[in-house]
């Protein structure tokens, strides 16, 4: 009996080795960029919120949720990303606990001091990635 091999042509696998090597690039460009975005979205909508405008389309396309902040978690430990790419996500897990406790409990302050928090956790978080990209001479962050 004959046995029948598929044939593996030298072009194909070379052209499946490049597009896997551009879909990884890719997806790590994406991983990377995707908690400073939502970073960026959800200081808006606080923002929007203290002025009340309620722009509901930037929940939808930015909104944090506990899957989310565990899968960025996750990704950024199996792609070792530094701590300079962890902080995004480090904001982001704060001002979602800060969030859910003040919609169940309601943190005693007025709009004005709530928004603050959030300004002063983004600036705190500000000030640390500037720290970790530019002023630490360790090498910690491998480019």
């Amino acid at each position: 009996m004959l046995k029948l091999e598929p044939v593996k042509r030298k072009d194909v696998t070379i052209m499946e080795e490049r597009l896997n090597k551009t879909f990884y690039k890719i997806e790590l460009y994406l991983i990377k960029t995707m908690p400073i975005v939502m970073c960026c979205i959800s200081l808006l909508g606080t923002t929007l919120s203290y002025y009340d405008i309620d722009i509901s389309f930037l929940s939808y396309i930015g909104g944090i949720s506990l899957l989310e902040i565990l899968f960025m978690y996750s990704s950024s430990i199996v792609f070792r990303f530094c701590i300079y790419h962890r902080l995004p996500i480090h904001y982001l897990s704060i001002v979602w606990i800060i969030n859910i406790i003040d919609e169940y409990y309601r943190i005693p302050i007025n709009d004005k001091n709530f928004m603050l928090l959030h300004l002063i956790i983004a600036g705190i978080t500000i000030l640390l990635m500037l720290y970790f990209k530019f002023k630490v001479k360790w090498n910690i962050c491998k480019q």
